[in-house]
């Protein structure tokens, strides 16, 4: 087996005299390849070393190198250098005039620069002086001081030769120049300055967190669709429906919680989670998902504040066309100047918002304080009495109407609470995103889940579903019976005791204001209605705004891992903060074709689908990983499995066919990622599934007894290296059929100690070339100090391995 790697491995043999350096490598055939260098006459000696070159461990992988040992088959190699005018040496014979022993030291061939070299039986060092001797060193490779992990990054400065060596002199001239710019005596344009880049802002878990998810939570549905909601569930249905969303959104935080604290979370937000835990094939299908969802969500948020500027322009008779061009035209405007603000920066972004969030407070309190009081009479004729039993009573149970149910009002409120992976979808802009996220989303979860329950219950106790209003909008331009109703209606509201009769019966066919019919019911309640309305577009703007953020963060991540092709040109940032411009130009041309269809009823549910499985991955990815037994602490993985099956049950329970069509797309890229086969590791659960399973059923595979039925053909195929025997390797195959057992045994012939490191690196090259050539079969290299017992080794050794002996040796 002259050809089995290992088996050539040169021995370097070196002496030291007085006129020469003599290197020998012994082959065994006196063959000699040697070189020349006059001596030189000072005490600088050159040598000049030739070394069979050796490929590096990259070039192994393409399956096409020769071994790195291998010397045209021949057992050893023959390598003698030579200084001045002293006799050379070869076969391993050293001389010496000046010392009388000789040293003997194996050395390693090193590595060759130049993949093409690597088919060469030599190649020569540069020369190399050293001061004082004769000496051989190994030349510094630039690759081994560069820092590669901050290739992307600044690079510093490498002192040179001249400040190592003269570092007093250098010093010397830094205090005489710093004395001369104190005086003056050095102009400022010629002062040495070096550009330093500022770092990116970087948030904590208030302002980064906690300010972002409320005011994602408090979105366009606080103040412009609670009190329909109640209209419809009533106040008993309508805290279920609150208590429902909430539910969805606690159990999906505490999973979400679960997974950013168990390593290292980066920008993506819920995509890298995901993907990270679940695998590309998931991670990937989610990210595309979630960033289409968060930019229809900004159509949403849009199409809620035109709707209150429109009503604002109706109230005033200023409409430009008519309701629904106008908010379209005011969507688009808004979308427009919406996108400026996220252009100029994160800093200036988080600004915004809480200046946002101050605004939205003081309207939620000019709320809570004018349900305090006394209704006036123009109040009164449009629904709002005040708090009255009656009305709470009447409020209570459900009024569904419109075609309407409950799961079809849940579906409309729902992405109120779809703002808790605000702060999570700018993770690589925290300070420290494992301890941020968790403490940010669930107080804000906490804080928004009380804020509605108890707008929604002062709603209900203090305005009726239907209401006509004053009797002057019925006693102009009317016929004389919606006159009389109107009359009638308004004499009902202003007596306190009503004698039997219900004042929440509206007799018209149509009534404009109440809980049902009225969507600024909730500025009507308020103590100052401007307050409500800056309320609203504070609200609408702030969500519009960190969803506007959120959607082109995610895109980013995911295009920067290149798992689909054809959208790495959105993975481009720009600034200190790597902002992904074109993935915002890209979210607000989605948002403007949702903001055309111009209805907030319309859009909502569209959303409401793709967050909802957004939930049920980040909830299911949590289990899977519990389940894969992967490190973690401090949550459930039953409570996790709850929460992802009670979000695709409310899924196909608000819309089924909608429903389907997210489990399509969810699928579809699924199966193309997972054919793709991207070359990545993220440490998922997957792969601790595949290793868990491997384990479990090779263990119980060898409890279970060989049947004549069962029998497979175990193959121990005594090649080698895979690739210097591929005809034995692909003859293997052809009996095993890829469903039996085949194992390439190599015998690496030497010293264990000094092939030891070898034995890693012929794995991966093995292991490489038997998977681009799609053999199904292990490599196994085994080292010995000759063939016999390498053989031996690998026949007594596999079978312990296995669950069967190996009835079939190739060779």
């Amino acid at each position: 087996m002259a050809e089995e790697r290992g088996l050539n491995t040169p021995a370097v043999k070196f002496s030291i005299s007085g006129e020469s350096l003599n290197v020998g490598l012994t082959n065994g055939h006196e063959e000699k390849a040697e070189e020349s260098i006059p001596k030189s006459r000072s005490r600088f000696q050159v040598a000049k070393v030739e070394f069979a070159a050796e490929p590096r461990a990259e070039n192994l992988t393409n399956g096409n190198d020769v071994p790195p040992d291998r010397t045209n088959g021949t057992e050893d190699g023959d390598v003698t250098v030579r200084t001045g005018r002293g006799e050379e040496a070869g076969g391993g014979k050293t001389t010496g005039r000046m010392h009388s022993n000789s040293v003997d030291s194996s050395i390693s061939p090193p590595y060759s620069p130049n993949p093409a070299d690597s088919y060469q039986t030599s190649y020569d060092t540069t020369n190399l002086k050293t001061f004082g001797a004769n000496t051989l060193e190994a030349l510094p490779n630039l690759d081994y001081y560069r820092n590669l992990a901050s290739a992307t990054g600044h690079m510093k400065k490498r002192p040179t030769l001249r400040e190592l060596q003269q570092e007093d002199d250098i010093e010397e001239e830094g205090q005489q120049l710093l004395e001369d710019i104190e005086n003056g005596q050095v102009p400022l344009s010629q002062i040495p300055t070096e550009e330093v880049k500022s770092a990116a802002p970087k948030f904590g878990w208030i302002k980064g967190v906690l300010v972002r998810c409320l005011l994602n939570i408090y979105g366009v549905m606080l103040f412009l669709r609670l009190s329909w909601v109640v209209g419809q569930s009533g106040i008993g249905l309508s805290a279920l429906v609150i208590l429902l969303a909430t539910a969805v959104t606690v159990i999906t935080s505490l999973s979400m919680s679960a997974i950013c604290t168990n390593g290292d979370v980066k920008g993506g937000g819920a995509y890298f989670m995901i993907s990270r835990s679940l695998g590309p094939e998931f991670g990937g299908a989610i990210g595309l998902i979630f960033s289409v969802a968060n930019a229809v969500a900004v159509a949403m948020y849009v199409v809620g504040f035109a709707e209150t500027i429109r009503d604002l322009l109706e109230h005033y008779d200023c409409l430009m066309v008519d309701h629904i061009n106008d908010v379209r035209i005011i969507g688009l405007i808004t979308i427009v100047l919406l996108l400026a603000v996220a252009l100029i920066g994160m800093e200036w972004e988080a600004r915004a918002q809480i200046v946002l969030l101050g605004i939205l407070v003081i309207a939620i309190v000019n709320f809570l304080v004018g349900t305090l009081i006394p209704a006036t009479e123009d109040k009164k004729a449009k629904g709002f009495y005040g708090y009255r039993g009656t009305i709470f009573q009447e409020n209570f149970g459900p009024d569904f109407r419109d075609g309407h149910n409950f799961f079809s009002v849940f579906a409309i409120f729902f992405p109120a609470a779809t703002g808790i992976l605000a702060g999570a979808n700018i993770s690589g802009d925290l300070q420290d995103a494992q301890k941020a996220i968790p403490k940010g989303t669930l107080l804000a979860i906490l804080i928004s889940t009380i804020t509605y329950f108890a707008m929604a219950w002062m709603a209900g106790s203090c305005i009726i579903r239907d209401a006509l209003g004053p009797v002057s909008n019925f006693l102009n331009g009317t016929n004389g019976t919606d006159a009389i109703a109107g009359v009638i209606n308004a004499s009902l509201y202003n007596v306190t005791d009503v004698g039997g009769k219900d004042p929440m019966v509206c007799t018209l066919d149509s009534c404009p204001y109440g809980l049902h019919n009225d969507m600024q019911a909730m500025q009507l309640a308020s103590g100052f209605g401007p307050l409500t309305i800056a309320g609203i577009i504070s609200a609408t703007l702030s969500s519009a705004l960190a969803s506007l953020v959120s959607a082109p963060k995610v895109f980013q991540a995911v295009c920067r891992d290149k798992i689909f092709p054809w959208i790495h040109v959105f993975a481009k940032g720009y600034g200190n903060a790597e902002e992904p411009w074109r993935a915002y130009f890209l979210t607000v041309a989605i948002g403007a074709m949702c903001i055309c269809i111009g209805r907030l009823n319309a859009i909502a549910p569209l959303i409401s689908n793709f967050f909802l499985m957004s939930y049920a991955l980040i909830n299911y990815s949590c289990f899977d990983a519990s389940l894969a037994k992967s490190p973690g602490g401090y949550y459930s993985k039953w409570l996790s499995l709850l929460g992802a099956l009670l979000c695709l049950a409310v899924m196909f329970v608000i819309n089924w066919w909608t429903a389907l069509i997210t489990f399509a797309c969810v699928s579809t890229l699924y199966v193309y990622v997972h054919y793709r086969k991207p070359d990545i590791n993220w440490g998922s659960s997957t792969q601790a599934h595949v290793y868990r399973n491997a384990l479990q059923h090779t263990l119980k595979l060898s409890h279970v007894l060989d049947h004549v039925k069962n029998y497979r053909p175990q193959l121990l195929v005594l090649c080698g290296f895979p690739s210097d025997r591929q005809i034995l390797v692909d003859f293997g195959s052809n009996i095993t059929k890829n469903v039996s057992l085949m194992v390439c045994g190599h015998v690496i012939l030497g010293d264990s100690q000094a092939k030891l490191t070898d034995t890693t690196k012929y794995t991966k090259a093995a292991s490489a070339w038997l998977y681009k050539r799609k053999s199904k079969a292990f490599y196994c290299g085994v080292i010995a100090p000759n063939l016999r017992s390498g053989c031996q080794a690998l026949i007594q050794f596999l079978p312990h391995s296995s669950t069967q002996e190996f009835r079939i040796a190739v060779m």
